[in-house]
């Protein structure tokens, strides 16, 4: 069966011919044949046939052309890039459906079922029951796109793909044709960079567009399967929940204040009823069952008397519209009542479960009446997306940084007569326990204005805390996590304000979930002194007790990366997640990690159903809480079919690795393994860290890397550094990584791994036994692929020319540094895993090859213009332009 009529040889051949058509349209035909002349050089210097031997002719074109004809090159090539990403993400598509059609294994949810089929159906019935996962979208400025570039692009994608499934008449192909015509026009003819910094209600604008136009409309059907196995009503077990720091992140960024807390929490509740309303609206178009063929029960009759009493208006208006239409008026009232959610009026929903109760009740009549197709189809999905969303959309986790709650306590106690400042961090601890119940005495939330600005920041949310719990309810905002945590007391202080502001009230009750961020190299070294000191404190002992003996650790990828290097980052995080694991069951406490990845191969990023495969198994508890951010949400979530897949595979592999932890099927680790990685990860750390103290490595990092640009680029509401300066260990961990991928040099993906696997050769170990540890450790093979990827988008010919941006002396310290490990990394990873190619997905490769000649006149007018002393305005938006560019060339930034 044929299910298409293109393929993406076609995509890329029309789309580029689009571009080219645009171009001499907009510009000019000289611009055309400058653009058409860069295209063809790159391509020739990088072909087989060797038809270049230098790419001295692309720099004679981008000399010529001047300032307008280099920000109409960086323009062509930006959009060539973002059309393309579309035409791989059309031929992503083709291959799923494909599979599907096939009824070719695809690690989906029909797998995973077919497991719990075969095992106990207690261990099943486990699985299920402890299963959650919980994606959380932040706000970190990681995609260089604008919304407004993106919804274009939505509408680009969405013609491609009917051009492809439809079987059209001429004249709708011409139709179509020239809607794409059009759309690729107005891309041209719209800014590709902001002109303003994006304010936090735009992030939380674009988080939730993904939320209510993706995932709201899929979700109840991925979750099909699962209910059907669980056969205990239509939503069947909660495996997935979407959760937000878009609006509620305050850590660095203060722009988050709690008025956009408030108007976040408003925006997420109003954008699931208006989603809620209207498929009840659709829903009443279906459920037009006649009266007198039906045999009501008990449950929808109760709910219909129930509206008589409190919607009397309604349910009469109802009765006169659907007068033998009971369902009808059931849905009637049922849209009224989410009308009034949240409003003076009475009748409205206390909460999602009163909703899903309603429907259910529908859905169990619509069955004892044989119309189980009905319900099936119709009203169960609903029931799920309900049980999955709420009235929530997205529970927020609020985070900031611990010296803010540090200083708040220290003002606020100040006032209080006591002396918080002059304690050590032992007599801290022993205060704030003793001090929890004293605590809404001692802090005066109504004295906002006599501290500092700081102080009144973090006093003011926590006493809005509790009004947004009540308003929203407590499920819409229970975590808060604290960055930079290196302490007990850092976790106790906000427990303690927590306290203060009646949202803990110990023992009896704590409507918050403390989760310490550990990621700094100190933190995670001493996570038994910090969480073990936690457990056995009497106060945050019994927070956690009313938290259902459940503790939420944070693992901060970006920033072990930034100070350790790649492989020194992965084995800590390794074995700090197992030292983890081992101190909560000492203590009886079952513990939810919750990873702080990013959207690089450096901050964890690439396919998560593998990285939850490749966590040790003794930390698999069931429920994982991991972040996404930037261009990974897009990638993952833009497309209906690709977020289908991506949560089929997410729960797969969550059902998966529970299943194993459960049965103790998991493969053992052999201890020489272990030594290996100990030795190769101490090696690792250092030779990184030998190279952030070279001598002038900071000036090479700011002349050789687009790190100026990127600070001054709109990407996110929140700013570059924590503190204004520009030092490595100041610097956040996103333009860090965006800066050298810019430079086709992630090294932030790969530096020292091979010093570090050659620490472990020369101290007696074999490449059998690397190997080996690739072939049947699912970690190690994972960081290794990681790394490969990152080694196969490296380019150090294109790097060079960055380099020579730098001092001549630091560029041979520090470039000469890369180069060798960088050579020395790609043999080791062939040797180990015995392939000729770096990547192990031919589609991958494919790819690659495809976007680099394209990227290759992009980097070159970037660092021809980072060159120059002085540049007009327009030379400075032809370099802007070229980062966004790049980014979408690489298809990632940070």
């Amino acid at each position: 069966m044929d299910l298409y009529r293109r393929d993406i040889r076609r995509d890329v051949r029309d789309l580029g011919a689009l571009v080219g058509d645009v171009l001499t349209e907009q510009a000019s035909a000289d611009a055309f044949e400058t653009v058409e002349a860069l295209r063809t050089d790159a391509i020739a210097y990088r072909s087989s046939e060797d038809a270049l031997d230098s790419r001295d002719p692309l720099r004679s074109t981008l000399a010529a052309s001047g300032a307008d004809g280099q920000l109409v090159v960086a323009r062509a090539f930006t959009a060539y890039f973002e059309l393309i990403n579309l035409a791989e993400e059309r031929e992503r598509v083709r291959a799923l459906r494909e599979q599907s059609q096939a009824d070719v294994p695809d690690d989906g949810l029909a797998e995973a079922i077919a497991l719990l089929r075969e095992a106990d159906p207690e261990v099943a019935e486990r699985v299920l029951s402890d299963v959650l996962v919980e994606p959380t979208f932040t706000a970190h400025p990681t995609e260089a796109r604008r919304k407004t570039v993106k919804t274009k692009l939505r509408s680009v994608a969405g013609t491609l793909a009917e051009l492809d499934e439809r079987l059209l008449t001429d004249d709708e192909r011409d139709r179509l044709e020239r809607e794409l015509r059009a759309d690729v026009t107005s891309l041209w003819q719209t800014p590709q960079v902001r002109d303003r910094r994006p304010e936090p209600i735009d992030e939380v604008s674009n988080v939730q567009w993904y939320l209510e136009n993706v995932l709201f409309d899929v979700v109840g059907d991925v979750l099909e399967p699962v209910a059907a196995f669980a056969d205990d009503g239509p939503a069947g077990p909660t495996l997935l929940e979407f959760r937000s720091w878009a609006g509620s992140d305050r850590d660095g960024n203060p722009h988050v204040t709690p008025a956009v807390t408030a108007e976040t929490l408003e925006r997420q509740r109003e954008a699931a009823l208006e989603g809620y309303r209207d498929r009840v609206r659709s829903l009443s178009n279906v459920l037009s069952q006649d009266a007198s063929r039906l045999e009501l029960g008990d449950d929808v009759r109760e709910s219909l008397a129930r509206d008589k009493d409190q919607l009397p208006d309604v349910a009469e208006r109802a009765e006169s519209r659907y007068p033998n239409e009971p369902y009808r008026q059931k849905l009637l009232c049922i849209h009224e009542r989410l009308d009034r959610v949240g409003d003076v009026r009475p009748g409205g929903y206390a909460d999602a479960d009163a909703f899903r109760r309603d429907l259910e009740a529908l859905a169990a009549d619509l069955r004892a009446n044989d119309a189980s197709d009905v319900a099936a189809t119709h009203v169960d999905p609903l029931v799920r997306t309900v049980a999955t969303f709420g009235f929530t959309l997205a529970s927020l986790d609020l985070r900031d940084h611990q010296e803010n709650h540090t200083q708040a306590v220290t003002e606020a106690l100040d006032r209080a007569g006591i002396d918080y400042a002059a304690m050590d961090e032992s007599e801290r601890v022993r205060f704030l326990t003793a001090a929890m119940d004293d605590a809404p005495d001692l802090v005066a939330f109504d004295a906002l204005a006599d501290g500092s600005d700081t102080t009144a920041r973090v006093l003011e949310r926590f006493a809005k805390l509790a009004d947004w719990q009540r308003e929203y309810g407590a499920d819409a905002i229970d975590t808060y996590c604290i960055s930079m945590c290196e302490e007990p007391s850092h976790v106790l202080e906000v427990l303690f304000l927590a306290a203060a502001a009646g949202v803990v009230d110990l023992p009896e009750h704590s409507g918050l979930d403390v989760v310490p961020l550990l990621e700094t190299e100190y933190a995670l070294s001493d996570a038994r002194r910090i969480m073990g000191t936690l457990f056995e404190n009497e106060a945050y002992a019994a927070a956690v007790a009313a938290r259902g003996d459940v503790q939420e650790v944070m693992l901060g990828y970006s920033d072990s990366n930034k100070e350790n290097g790649y492989l020194a980052a992965q084995w800590a995080l390794y074995s700090n997640q197992r030292r983890l694991s081992t101190i909560a069951e000492e203590h009886g406490v079952e513990l939810r990690l919750f990873h702080g990845r990013g959207g690089s191969i450096s901050r964890s990023g690439g396919p998560v159903a593998e990285s939850l495969l490749s966590l040790p198994p003794e930390t698999v508890t069931g429920a994982v809480k991991y972040t996404e951010q930037g261009e990974a949400i897009a990638e993952r979530y833009a497309n209906p079919r690709i977020a289908t897949r991506e949560l089929e595979r997410l729960l797969n592999a969550q059902i998966r690795a529970r299943l194993r932890a459960l049965q103790g099927e998991a493969d053992p680790v052999e201890p020489e393994w272990e030594a290996a990685m100990e030795t190769a990860a101490d090696a690792a750390r250092e030779a990184y860290r030998e190279l952030l103290a070279t001598d002038g490595f900071l000036e090479y990092f700011g002349d050789a890397t687009p790190i100026s640009v990127i600070e001054e680029l709109n990407l996110g509401s929140r700013p570059a550094s924590r503190s204004g300066e520009r030092t490595v260990e100041d610097l956040r961990a996103i333009p860090w990584v965006f800066a050298w991928t810019q430079t086709r040099c992630p090294i932030t993906g790969w530096y020292s791994l091979a010093t570090g696997l050659d620490a472990y050769l020369e101290s007696g170990g074999d490449v059998e036994t690397l190997a080996a540890m690739y072939e049947s450790w699912p970690f190690f093979r994972t960081i290794l692929d990681s790394a490969a990827l990152s080694l196969a988008r490296t380019d150090l010919e294109i790097a060079a020319e960055y380099a020579a941006l730098a001092d001549p002396d630091v560029r041979d310290r520090v470039f000469g540094r890369i180069r060798e490990e960088h050579d020395r990394a790609v043999e080791l990873v062939r040797a180990i895993t015995g392939r000729e190619t770096l990547v192990k997905r031919g589609w991958l490769t494919e790819s690659l090859e495809r976007r680099n000649p394209y990227v290759d006149p992009l980097n070159l007018l970037q660092v021809r213009l980072l060159d120059r002393d002085s540049r007009s305005a327009m030379e400075d938006r032809a370099l802007r332009l070229t980062v966004k560019g790049i980014a979408a060339g690489m298809k990632t930034t940070g």
